[in-house]
């Protein structure tokens, strides 16, 4: 038996917990996509990192909230970049990775209850229970990632609209957990749904304006998170505000009263889960955007022609986009891989920078070449880049750009 090795579920609880849901979102992003890492190089960096870390949090012990939120950003980060593999590099349908996970889940709580008779993060005093719970934080940021990344498949909706969703479901839930429903229940459900909102949160943050996000970018969004889980981290250390004292909280006997409580907010979270479902159908049903990569979300268009995709577009921006994009090509078609994905870049930048400008002269065709240059970076900075494909992408965004 040791001290418990996970903090008390006050508000610097939840705070923290969404922070660090952010920072795996913002921080992966950055690390794969804007310093072209490559998403399979930095999960295996990430793992590595988390082997670490982890080994670290088991040999304490009691609960020191450093390295225990060290833990929880590196797998959120961790959990992140798996769902991204499954969905980016194995083309696995985000239906299909959200299945596998929430059984996964529930196989990990099954056995877990099986063998310890409680899923209570209050009763964390054992070397098992520990390694059911970080197997099961792993598990739910992985599942949460697929969740959030299938609803805005589904719904299209945008950085600010998509953080509504997983806030109304965590707030309906701590509503049942007021009137009644299993506290186990609603942790885990509640701890679900932060990963979502803490992404959206940070898409809703590093996105432009034009996307009524705040532009920060990944890069300073992770650091102003990183920095406000650091000052969290360096309070609960010195006030202690979140240490559960004693071995475990002692177990009260349920009534019959509490029991009944429990069915009818089981029932309530049931009609939440099923109303949830219509509302998502109902806006897959609707005119949206669709998700074409992880640049983001970007509505569906039919193919343009050239002069449609370009006629209403300054020719100075036009040529500075062609210039770079043949200047990747060229280095691509003489083997140098690297400077060609270095090159593409200045593309990213280029029209990132432009896109409220260009977007406002033509939404459409902003689109449609939004999506080339999509093709283009996820192509490019693939795990195992094929040329053939980096090239037909690059002269397809030519042929478009003329």
């Amino acid at each position: 038996m040791m001290l418990n090795k996970v903090p008390e579920l006050t508000m610097w609880f939840w705070i923290i917990k969404i922070l660090c849901t952010t920072v795996g979102e913002s921080f992966a992003d950055w690390i794969n996509m804007t310093l072209g890492v490559g998403l399979e190089n930095t999960s295996l960096i990430f793992t590595a990192v988390l082997v670490v870390v982890l080994a670290w949090q088991v040999r304490l012990g009691r609960y020191q909230p450093f390295p225990y939120w060290l833990t929880v950003v590196v797998i959120s980060i961790t959990g992140t970049l798996y769902t991204d593999i499954l969905t980016d590099d194995l083309q696995v349908p985000l239906a299909v990775s959200t299945s596998v996970f929430a059984v996964v889940l529930a196989v990990v709580f099954g056995i877990w209850y099986a063998r310890e008779r409680t899923l209570s993060i209050h009763s964390i005093v054992t070397r098992p229970r520990e390694a059911f719970y970080w197997l099961a934080v792993l598990v739910t940021f992985a599942l949460g990632t697929a969740v959030g990344d299938w609803t805005l498949e589904l719904t299209g909706w945008g950085p600010g609209v998509s953080v509504l969703l997983p806030a109304g479901l965590i707030a309906a839930v701590v509503l049942g957990w007021r009137l009644g429903a299993s506290p186990v229940l609603s942790f885990w459900l509640a701890y679900i749904l932060t990963r979502p909102l803490g992404a959206n949160l940070g898409d809703w943050l590093a996105s432009g304006t034009d996307e009524h996000g705040l532009g920060l970018g990944t890069a300073i969004t992770s650091v102003v998170f990183l920095a406000a889980i650091l000052a969290t981290v360096i309070y609960l250390t010195v006030s202690r505000r979140d240490v559960i004292e004693g071995n475990q909280q002692p177990q009260h006997p349920k009534t019959s009263t509490s029991r009944t409580r429990e069915r009818i907010m089981l029932g309530y979270l049931g009609v939440v889960a099923v109303a949830t479902a219509v509302l998502l159908t109902w806006a897959s049903a609707q005119p949206h955007a669709t998700v074409t990569s992880e640049e983001g979300p970007g509505p569906a268009v039919a193919d343009m022609t050239p002069q449609q995709a370009t006629q209403h577009f300054p020719a100075a921006d036009l040529a500075s986009l062609r210039a770079i994009t043949q200047d990747s090509l060229d280095k691509l078609k003489a083997g140098d891989q690297a400077g060609a994905t270095a090159r593409i870049k200045d593309l990213e930048s280029t029209w990132d920078d432009d896109q409220s400008r260009l977007e406002a002269l033509d939404g459409t065709a902003w689109t449609f070449l939004d999506g080339r240059i999509d093709t283009v970076l996820t192509s490019m900075r693939a795990s195992h880049p094929d040329k053939a494909a980096e090239e037909r992408a690059l002269t397809a965004l030519l042929a478009s750009l003329a």
